[in-house]
């Protein structure tokens, strides 16, 4: 997958664990695991400026772009 999740990074930066995040944004602890495992199709934007409320810091620390090889 070309886009890639940090979000436990931004995580164990913040200190901050899943349970206590999931609360603070407003989701399920199992799809903040899909996220955080890089399994998820889609963000929702509202989803990503809390996460980016909750964590201080901008989508660009929570998403990465990688290019994909081809075989």
């Amino acid at each position: 997958m070309a886009i890639i999740v940090n979000l436990d990074v931004m995580m164990a930066k913040k200190k901050i664990s899943s349970q206590e995040l999931a609360e603070k944004i407003g989701i399920t602890q199992a799809n903040l695991s899909i996220l955080k495992t890089n399994k998820c199709k889609a963000i929702r934007f509202s989803t990503l400026e809390k996460l980016c409320e909750v964590l201080d810091c901008k989508p660009g620390d929570i998403l990465d772009y990688e290019k994909e090889s081809k075989k």
